[in-house]
């Protein structure tokens, strides 16, 4: 039976208090632990769960994602290491274990610190600095290589770096990367190379130890690729390898694989572009070349409009308009005319001494005086009786040609301008080609000839003074006779406006046949 003076803890409370005592003490949250590492698992999250054991115990370890760069090679099981971090309790299993911070392979702790030391001073001097960094050329065709000639990181280089450009051209040094004299030798590859006018240089080799690479730390090493006038890539070991020239380098590649694919451009790669470029300048070319033949034609056909065929035959379409309006207002007039003189025949007939005669009576003088008698009717009488009805006939005749003038004359006329616009055009044969050559110049002299005639005025003042006149001739106000001078003056227009535009037309195509101008 319990106490009842008895304190009882839960399980979370006492590994609370542990992990309290833990991280309290000074001495573990600093420490640093040697032994050999299994169980060593590399979990998805970038965490790295692993044991470290000796021949007297063994240590759970934690390598949190967060801390990784504390561990500059692949930890694997075997491997004797110091893990430097702090040691503290995870409450829900109730286990210490160590949380790393950082972990170096055993005998190797004085070459990092050395490795740490160098690297805060050259970053001091200024030598890790960006605006000190070469820019790597786009497209190379000479590439130098410091490595040792048997290893497997030439082969790399090579391989990649021909398949992604067969014309490539590279020039290796075969330099030590490990051992005694290995620093030595790197620089003298890097000076040898520099003086060849290389487009880059690749500097490295493939993983190992800190140990192995720390040729790659040496001070004379990142002096000479400081130094060096041929931009430097730099290829030490796996991705996980860090070394100074990694720092000094122009770049920085993960692997010797990894620098060959940023040294030379995929000439697949290359056409492609070109080939992409190609069809871009081809597209826009065919674009202004589309839009050239747009505007040329929206020119030709505002030239073709704007030309002189059809200005002539807008100016054809004007004229058959008035005269159409023309010959309607004179049959107009003439119809009126002739009503009325219908009106005035008809009105007359009654007292018309013609009618009279016909109908069996007579009225007959001699000297002045009546004759009653047939007795005093001798043998000229036939002739005075003929005589009055001739002047009268004769009157009647002549009012009568008054009347139908003016059609006669308009209809000659009109016939004669049909026939002249449906005579072919000048050049119909080659007869007529020869004769339109040799008289052009008698038309340009008719035409300044003309230029000095009260008539000559241009076509649209013409075709002004013809509104005039159709007003004129349309009202009820204008007489017979004034109808018929508007009129006669109107067709004289007319004739001139006709003769002027055909003067035109056979000085265009007669241009055309010479070769001066060509017709759309």
């Amino acid at each position: 039976m319990r106490n009842k003076n008895q304190n009882v803890y839960t399980v979370g409370q006492v590994n609370s208090y542990i992990k309290n005592i833990f991280d309290q003490d000074y001495m573990l949250r600093r420490i640093y632990v040697s032994g050999e590492v299994s169980n060593c698992k590399y979990h998805p999250s970038g965490h790295i769960y692993f044991s470290l054991k000796d021949a007297e115990g063994t240590i759970s370890c934690v390598m949190f994602a967060g801390s990784r760069r504390g561990l500059a090679f692949p930890m694997r099981d075997g491997d004797n290491v110091i893990v430097g971090g702090s040691i503290s309790v995870y409450e829900r299993d109730g286990k210490y274990q160590i949380y790393a911070k950082e972990i170096t392979k055993e005998g190797a702790g004085l070459l990092y610190e050395k490795y740490l030391a160098l690297k805060a001073e050259l970053e001091e001097m200024g030598m890790f600095a960006p605006e000190y960094k070469q820019p790597i050329p786009a497209y190379v065709k000479k590439i130098g290589v410091v490595t040792a000639p048997t290893g497997a990181a030439v082969q790399d280089i090579k391989n990649i770096a021909l398949r992604r450009n067969p014309f490539v051209q590279i020039i290796l040094y075969p330099a030590l990367v490990q051992g005694e004299g290995a620093a030595d030798s790197i620089v003298e590859g890097i000076r040898r190379l520099d003086v060849l006018n290389l487009d880059v240089l690749i500097v490295g080799r493939g993983g190992g130890s800190i140990e192995d690479l720390w040729a790659f730390n040496e001070e004379k090493v990142a002096r000479a690729v400081f130094s060096c006038h041929t931009p430097v890539i730099s290829a030490v070991g796996h991705e996980t390898d860090t070394t100074i020239i990694d720092f000094v380098a122009d770049l920085r590649a993960p692997t010797p694989s990894a620098a060959a694919e940023l040294a030379v451009a995929d000439v697949r790669a290359v056409l492609n572009t070109l080939e992409n470029y190609k069809s871009r300048m081809n597209h826009a070319m065919a674009n202004q070349t589309q839009r050239a033949r747009s505007r040329l034609l929206q020119y030709e056909t505002k030239w073709k409009y704007l030309g002189p065929e059809n200005k002539i035959r807008d100016q054809r379409a004007r004229h058959a308009e008035l005269e159409r309006r023309y010959t309607d207002a004179m049959e107009e007039k003439l119809k009126e005319a002739r009503h009325r003189l219908a009106l005035y025949i008809q009105a007359m007939k009654g007292l018309s001494p013609l009618d009279k005669l016909n109908q069996g009576y007579s009225y007959v003088e001699k000297e002045g005086k009546a004759i009653t008698s047939v007795q005093d009717v001798k043998e000229d009488w036939n002739t005075k009786v003929e005589n009055i009805g001739k002047n009268i006939t004769h009157y009647t005749e002549e009012e009568s040609k008054k009347v139908i003038c003016s059609k006669s004359v308009y209809q000659t006329e009109r016939s004669q301008r049909a026939q002249r616009r449906h005579r072919p055009y000048p050049g119909w044969n080659n007869r007529e080609k020869a004769e339109n050559r040799e008289n052009m110049g008698n038309m340009e002299a008719e035409e300044r000839k003309e230029e000095g005639t009260p008539s000559g005025e241009t076509l649209e003042a013409a075709f002004g003074k013809l509104d005039q006149m159709l007003e004129t001739l349309e009202s009820s106000d204008v007489s017979l006779e004034d109808s018929f001078r508007l009129y006669k003056e109107g067709m004289e227009l007319l004739n001139e406006c006709s003769q002027k535009i055909d003067r035109v037309e056979k000085k265009m195509l007669q241009m055309n046949e010479d070769g001066t101008f060509r017709e759309f």
